[in-house]
């Protein structure tokens, strides 16, 4: 059973807008922290955006500042990244992550394209 359901992502103008998604099952109840990553081809995942359960603290990458925002909704089981003025080098996989005590699980991935 798939536990982080992730959506959203595509093709999309430098400049452009785009939403991912992703919805935790059950076991999230108990996460304390959700997180989105970008990895491209021959690097590292690389942490994107941060929000902690329950007390909403936010934490971005600096290369993303003041264009994406983190959120969650519905109980602390759905998050959000909404991506503005995107750019190139945005260009990568995104995933989503849920931290639980130690454990740490990852959806399967969403491709984003910024290109003209």
């Amino acid at each position: 059973q798939e536990q982080l359901v992730q959506s959203g992502g595509g093709l999309v103008e430098p400049g452009g807008s785009l939403t991912l998604s992703c919805t935790a099952q059950s076991f999230a109840i108990n996460a304390d922290a959700m997180s989105w990553y970008r990895q491209v081809p021959g690097e590292e995942r690389e942490l994107v955006a941060l929000i902690t359960i329950p007390g909403g603290t936010r934490k971005y990458a600096d290369s993303v500042k003041g264009r994406f925002t983190i959120s969650r909704a519905n109980g602390e089981k759905k998050v959000y990244l909404q991506m503005n003025r995107l750019k190139p080098e945005d260009t990568g996989m995104y995933y989503c992550k849920a931290k639980v005590g130690v454990l740490n699980y990852f959806g399967r991935g969403t491709q984003v394209t910024v290109s003209s």
